[in-house]
């Protein structure tokens, strides 16, 4: 009697060619170009607000704003730099810089797609290679 490892030891045992095919990329749509560029810019607001909090949280635990506000009062008529950078100010400011991200990013994803939507009609597309494994 045969046991199923048996079976699939012998098909595993069979070599299949592998098929390839080459095709051309002659369109991207422009919504899904759009909706991918979005979904990226949403990461990176994340990374961006995640990298300011992080870094605010290291420069104010090494003691680094107190020492700048320290040399700040010292040079002007007493004023604190503190009531500019407070972790309400860095968070308000990264909120700002992502959403800025979030737009560029993904005005930056259409161009693309439309760049090379046109592109395509002077280039005839960009070849790529598959195969079947």
């Amino acid at each position: 009697m045969s046991t199923v490892a048996d079976k699939l030891a012998k098909k595993s045992s069979h070599k299949t060619t592998a098929k390839q095919v080459r095709l051309r990329l002659v369109y991207i749509d422009f919504w899904s170009a759009v909706k991918l560029s979005f979904l990226a810019a949403i990461a990176i607001a994340i990374v961006t607000v995640v990298t300011f909090l992080l870094v605010f949280t290291v420069v104010s635990s090494t003691g680094l704003i107190d020492t700048v506000d320290e040399f700040f009062m010292s040079i002007t008529d007493g004023s604190s730099i503190q009531a500019f950078v407070g972790l309400p100010q860095v968070m308000a400011f990264a909120a700002v810089v992502a959403i800025l991200n979030l737009i560029v990013v993904t005005v930056m994803g259409a161009v693309v797609a439309g760049i090379y939507n046109l592109a395509v009609k002077v280039t005839g597309g960009l070849l790529v290679g598959f195969t079947s494994n």
